[in-house]
Parts: C-alpha cells; sequence; structure tokens
C-alpha cells in the first residue's frame, strides 16, 4: 500500500509459493547482449498487490509486453501480503526467486538493496529519470548511484469520505485541522453516524489497521525537511510536542469516534464501502474500488491532523519493480522495466485507477486528479510516505505499538519510547545522513 524519498529531504532541507524457478529460461538465453533475443525464455514477477488495482495494472502490463513479445513469458505470481518481504528474502538466499519483484521504495528498496541489481548498465539513465521519484529507488536515494526500483504509480496517503453522509450531519466544508476535525467527528456521531472507522483496510498489509497513513499527517505539524531528524535521531520520537500529537490522535478512539474493534476488524473497508462510516483513511491504489461502490458520493481530503490548518500532502512513488541480482535473464527483465516508461505502458496503468508516474504524465480520473491538485496548484507541500524513510526497525516496531496505543492497550509515551529504543539500538551508520 502501500511511499518516501529523503532525497527530497534533503533538498527542501539545503533534504514462495509461485513459480521457484521463475528466473530460469524455458530455451536460451537471449541471443544478444542488450537484446531480448527471439528464443524462447520464461521469467517470473512476483507481487503483493493481492486483488487492488495495483495487481489490475501488472497483469495487464504483463499481457501487453507478451503481446509485444511472443518469445517472452512472464508467469506473475501473487503473494502474501503479510510476509512478503520474508519469502523474497528466503528466495534470494537461495537463488530460486523471481527475475522481477514488487519493492517499495525509500529505505525499504535499501534494506533489500543485497539481492537487487542496479539497472543502470541495462536501461539509460535519461529513461529511468522519467519517472517521478525516481531517486526513491535508488542507492542513498541518488539515480546515478544505481537505480534498483522503477516506481509503478505515484501515490497518496488520503482520507476518503462519504459526501451525503457529511451532507446528513450537516457539514458542508472540509475540516483543516485539528478543532475542525474533531468537531465534525462530534456533529457525525450526534447524528447517528460512526465518524471513523479503522481496520485492515483495502491493503492487506497487517493484521490491523496500518498506522502509517495516520502518522504521516501526524507528523506535518514538522516542515518537511525535519523528518530527517527523525532518522537521525535529533529529534527523539519522545519529543513533547510528538507525544501531544498522538494524544489528540488518539483521542478519536477513546472519544468514541471510531469503531471499538480497531484491533481486528477486517471489514473496515467494505463498511466504509457500504456507507456504515463517513470517513477511512486509505490511498490512491483504493479509489478504483470505491468509485464502483460509491460512484460521486465518495470523496478525498487530506486528513488534518495538525493543529495549524494542514498544508501538505503524501504524494510519493510508493512502490514499483526491481530486477535480483541472480535472476539469469536479465536482459530481458530489464527490457521489461523499460517497457514500463512507454506510452502504452503509462495508459495501461492510467485506465487500471492509478497515478501515472512518467515526468508529464496526470491522471484522468477525476478523484485522483482532486488528490493531485493539492500540490499542483493549492501549493501544498509534497511530504514521502514516513513509513518509507524510517528505519525498518523503527516502522516494524511502530506497527504494533502505535496500533496499541490508539486501542488504549499502552500509552503514547510508552509507544513512543519503543520506538525510540529501536533507533537507538542501530549503529550509527544508520541514524546518520547516508541512508541504508
Amino acid at each position: 500500500m502501500l511511499y518516501r524519498r529523503f532525497a527530497a529531504l534533503a533538498l527542501a532541507g539545503a533534504f514462495i509459493a509461485g513459480s521457484l524457478a521463475g528466473c530460469s529460461s524455458s530455451g536460451a538465453s537471449p541471443a544478444t547482449s542488450g537484446g531480448i533475443g527471439t528464443a524462447p525464455v520464461t521469467i517470473s514477477l512476483w507481487h503483493n498487490y493481492g486483488t487492488e488495482s495495483n495487481a489490475t495494472a501488472t497483469d495487464n502490463l504483463v499481457k501487453a509486453y507478451e503481446v509485444l513479445h511472443p518469445n517472452v513469458t512472464i508467469q506473475v505470481v501473487s503473494q502474501p501480503a503479510n510476509n512478503y518481504f520474508d519469502l523474497l528474502t528466503a528466495a534470494a538466499i537461495s537463488k530460486t526467486g523471481p527475475c522481477l519483484a514488487t519493492q517499495w521504495t525509500g529505505l525499504f528498496t535499501l534494506q533489500n538493496a543485497s539481492y537487487l541489481q542496479s539497472l543502470n548498465s541495462y536501461i539509460p539513465l535519461s529513461t529511468l529519470q522519467q519517472f517521478k521519484g525516481i531517486e526513491w529507488g535508488s542507492a542513498n536515494f541518488d539515480p546515478t548511484a544505481g537505480v534498483y526500483t522503477v516506481p509503478l504509480e505515484m501515490q497518496t496517503y488520503n482520507g476518503f469520505y462519504n459526501k451525503a453522509l457529511f451532507a446528513k450531519a450537516g457539514i458542508t466544508t472540509l475540516p483543516t485541522d485539528w478543532t475542525e476535525m474533531m468537531a465534525d467527528a462530534k456533529l457525525l456521531k450526534d447524528a447517528g453516524i460512526q465518524p471513523f472507522v479503522y481496520g485492515t483496510g483495502a491493503q492487506g498489509l497487517t493484521a490491523g489497521f496500518y498506522p502509517f497513513y495516520d502518522l504521516s499527517y501526524l507528523m506535518m505539524m514538522l516542515p518537511v525537511a525535519d523528518w530527517q531528524k527523525l532518522y537521525t535521531g535529533v529529534l527523539p520520537w519522545t519529543d513533547p510536542t510528538i507525544k501531544a500529537a498522538l494524544d489528540k490522535w488518539v483521542a478519536l478512539y477513546k472519544d468514541g469516534y471510531t469503531n471499538q474493534d480497531v484491533l481486528n476488524d477486517t471489514e473496515s473497508w467494505q463498511q466504509f464501502l457500504q456507507g456504515k462510516a463517513a470517513i477511512t483513511m486509505e490511498g490512491t491504489w483504493a479509489i478504483s474500488a470505491a468509485e464502483q461502490a460509491m460512484g460521486s458520493n465518495v470523496g478525498v481530503f487530506v486528513p488534518p491532523f495538525t493543529d495549524q490548518p494542514v498544508k501538505g500532502i503524501v504524494e510519493f512513488p510508493g512502490d514499483g519493480f526491481a530486477m535480483t541480482n541472480y535472476c539469469s535473464n536479465k536482459d530481458v527483465a530489464a527490457d521489461f522495466l523499460k517497457y514500463m516508461a512507454t506510452p502504452d505502458a503509462q495508459k495501461i496503468i492510467n485506465d487500471a485507477g492509478l497515478i501515472p508516474a512518467i515526468q508529464g504524465t496526470t491522471a484522468t480520473d477525476p478523484i485522483a486528479q482532486d488528490l493531485l491538485s493539492y500540490a499542483a496548484t493549492k501549493s501544498f507541500t509534497r511530504y514521502p510516505m514516513i513509513d518509507n524513510v524510517i528505519q525498518p526497525e523503527v516502522q516494524s516496531v511502530a506497527s504494533t505499538v502505535l496500533v496499541a496505543a490508539f486501542a488504549g492497550t499502552m500509552s503514547t509515551q510508552d509507544a513512543l519510547q519503543k520506538m525510540q529504543d529501536a533507533l537507538n539500538a542501530l549503529p550509527a551508520d544508520r541514524r546518520s545522513t547516508t541512508y541504508k
């Protein structure tokens, strides 16, 4: 879910299931170096998209590529989301994994770089730099140092809301800060409407709700350049201003503005689609499903989880495809990645309801365009996805403790301390301005 770039932060700051033999060839290797040849070749592509729009785009990209190259077969393998990267790592050790694999960008890519292939000797840098946010899939967030992941799409984290339920509660404008958000939540509750619903959502990443949709907006209390301080530890997670922000967030649950089964709700997204809640937190990968279920009754907005009017939006190439360094048909795998930069491929991505990542392209979906307008025409600052730019060890701890804090089974102070402890346990070079 699906962000994510400290290169942007640096600028802003001055900021197994499946075919285990997927990389083997069903025939000879490509006939010529740098080309895919004409001999039959089979490779595999793993993803963790489930049935969301990203999966649709992936399937259609593969089908279109195979039409162009009848000698190539790309076996698409949908892996479980909850242990996807563990499966990839295990397969890399035995060199039995795929040639192509979905990677999340930012630090998620860098933590897996040991089994990923730099693409710079296979695809011209000029082609790679056509993708917005290509730095977030690169070594030290620098494309000239080696690109690992080609973005599939631009993503946002955002709120979805039910227009009819807002109207029923008498809400005529979208909230812009915490005070207005809590006031609207009260209006909804007083009207007999469930304000928020949390749970597994539309993206099967965890057994519960994914807290980084919210945390990304909570931390917009900071300028985007200052997010780097969370990585280096200059600004500790236990800082009182961060605790105060989380206290306001958990008040949504304490005050009864959310469902009370946030720890084990597996139907939260369906509940929202069915009109049983006014607001849920998700991302652009869920737009198509929302429009199919709700039509023009669904709207999107930027969650105003800050004391001052929010002026930032998460807009980031959160995921894409990488090539493994043990792939035995790298020319073919690289050619597929290069194909993703073509207008035909970008149209396929757009038609799946996603936001194309090539520079200068836009989305035809009106909701996607609405989200893009925040940064493009309303002067909102683009932020990365915070789970992609904090160390994976901290991210892993936060996935558990933030949910516990929200549900009232752990204090916000204890949750933040555990995140800080995870950061402090890392070696110094994992808390420096060189990103690893």
